[in-house]
């Protein structure tokens, strides 16, 4: 685990430059439903939904903005996983970065977009089902927790492995299994992150001006942060990786 967060931040710090330029597109992801007609509200720097809202203002209209607005938010978010995920590989494999991006770009972001989109669906008919049954919250985190493992490494075996989505879904299932404690140990550090920097910024200014900078933020510094380690902790299953 020391190995995996060391690269994590070698790589961090050595390409924060181009981490930097691609983060704009998580920037851009993140504010998209913020700045649409979306019954949202932003906590420690993510963006939330609020279904009882959704539920009771939706029609036509709202329904056609969320779906565009989820849409493209999505776009650029698969962007930003994609490059990020080019950036280890090119660390790791030592590949030519540039011939990479021209050669793999756009296939790897649909991939992704396709992983994103099918877990975001997923999750909203979940929340919608829960809320209409009105079932405790306990039992819609439990759901997306069973559905996290077949998404959570896919974007990093899609680019890394060159898998296509069902391929990459199930050797994302078979690594999180394997190493569960690689998951424990993101999940900690994205806590941990999250908690600090918001009572930073809640500290600093306790308004809604703290609560859109941690937004921006997050896009800028940690998600790159996550999306890098996440990346570091996949390429652990090929034991032959190493400096």
């Amino acid at each position: 685990m020391a190995n995996v967060i060391r690269y994590t931040v070698d790589a961090y710090v050595s390409n924060l430059r181009i981490l930097l330029l691609f983060s704009l597109s998580f920037v851009i992801a993140i504010l998209i439903p913020v700045f649409a007609a979306f019954p949202t509200y932003n906590d420690m720097g993510g963006i939330f939904v609020r279904t009882a809202s959704e539920m009771a203002n939706l029609n036509v209209l709202n329904f056609s903005v969320i779906v565009a607005s989820v849409f493209f938010s999505l776009i650029f978010l698969s962007f930003a996983i994609v490059a990020i995920n080019i950036i280890t590989k090119h660390e790791r494999v030592h590949i030519r970065i540039k011939k990479e991006v021209f050669d793999g770009l756009e296939k790897y972001t649909t991939r992704v977009f396709v992983v994103l989109l099918l877990f975001t669906v997923l999750i909203s008919l979940l929340d919608i089902a829960f809320y209409a049954l009105n079932a405790p919250a306990f039992v819609y985190y439990v759901a997306v927790l069973l559905l996290t493992p077949f998404f959570f490494y896919a974007p990093s075996s899609i680019v890394i492995d060159d898998f296509r989505v069902r391929r990459a879904m199930g050797m994302s299932l078979k690594f999180f299994i394997k190493r569960f404690d690689y998951f424990l140990l993101w999940v900690f550090i994205a806590a941990a992150s999250l908690a600090i920097f918001d009572g930073l910024f809640t500290l600093a200014s306790p308004t809604v001006v703290s609560s859109f900078a941690m937004l921006i933020f997050n896009a800028v510094l940690v998600l790159p942060f996550l999306v890098l380690l996440q990346s570091q902790m996949y390429l652990k299953r090929f034991a032959m990786l190493k400096r």
